[in-house]
């Protein structure tokens, strides 16, 4: 398979590349506008001058059978469009876009000409999310904090909270029909938001404060009087009267506890197979994301 790598910055290095670099069978083709930034990619991942392009038209001119964006979100709509329009089945990072409008003109445009569309929430996948779905959840909490990071409330939804919303989702046991939003914006900044979802029987919580003095990432699910939380993706603390811990392996890869490698091997497979993947689904946690900008953008004007 030739696979199409655009955007080399941080997530890419972290994440993506230690995947798709190992994979058997895969000719990876690298682009980035920073020619300095290519050269010493690819020098990390032993990728040949041939395969190393600083403009997407030489990219696409190299017949690519899937791509994954990588590049910053305020370029992903003219990136998608053009993967799209090309026929290449298409892995982008979330957020699709910044804007609602565009992220519902891409899916579209995807659905229309028959192509591939995925969004890069991981954490479906990653192992201590993914076993929480077998778990009872009539309670759901979700924090992600950080540590002297407020930001423009759109920025902040919609590049990091995203991942606390559509986890959300994910784990609802039902469908959604009540959401509240609170947040504290000030000087055009937020400092925190919460957002409760609610639905027949479930209740389910997320928070963001990015003014907590502690980098960290905090599931817990609970019903029939349990409850697991997952700690920072890597630990699983099971409480039914005395709690037992399970801590991530010595020698599991970070891609595969946060699911990286995981959600990379699931799109190439449905690739291989010519099954077409819709991101209609991951527009609704945009369409969530929306909402909650609106109201803090609300609230910071009140």
């Amino acid at each position: 398979m030739k696979i199409g790598c655009i955007g080399l910055g941080d997530i890419a290095q972290k994440a993506y590349l230690p995947v798709l670099t190992t994979l058997p069978g895969v000719e990876l083709h690298l682009q980035t506008r920073t020619p300095a930034t290519l050269a010493r990619v690819a020098g990390v991942h032993h990728v040949p001058d041939s395969r190393c392009h600083t403009d997407l038209d030489a990219l696409l001119a190299q017949d690519l059978d899937a791509a994954f964006v990588h590049a910053p979100t305020a370029v992903h709509p003219e990136i998608v469009t053009r993967l799209v329009e090309a026929g290449v089945p298409t892995y982008v990072d979330k957020p699709i876009a910044y804007e609602l409008a565009d992220s519902e003109r891409l899916v579209r445009l995807a659905e229309e000409r028959g192509v591939s569309l995925a969004v890069g929430f991981n954490r479906r996948f990653a192992p201590g999310y993914a076993q929480c779905v077998e778990h009872p959840r009539d309670m759901i909490l979700m924090q992600k904090n950080r540590v002297g990071l407020p930001e423009d409330p759109r920025t902040l939804v919609l590049d990091d909270f995203i991942h606390v919303l559509d986890t959300l989702r994910f784990l609802a046991p039902g469908p959604i029909d009540d959401v509240t939003v609170r947040s504290r914006v000030e000087d055009g900044l937020m400092h925190h938001v919460v957002v409760q979802l609610a639905g027949d029987g479930f209740v389910a919580i997320g928070m963001m404060n990015r003014l907590s003095g502690s980098t960290e990432e905090i599931l817990e699910v609970s019903g029939q009087d349990t409850k697991r939380q997952v700690i920072n993706l890597a630990e699983i603390v099971d409480h039914k009267g005395q709690p037992s811990v399970r801590r991530r392996g010595d020698w599991v890869p970070v891609a595969r506890q946060r699911g990286i490698e995981q959600v990379v091997l699931s799109f190439l497979d449905a690739v291989r197979a010519g099954k077409l993947l819709s991101a209609r689904d991951a527009l609704a946690t945009h369409e969530l994301c929306e909402r909650v900008v609106r109201a803090a953008q609300e609230r910071g004007r009140g």
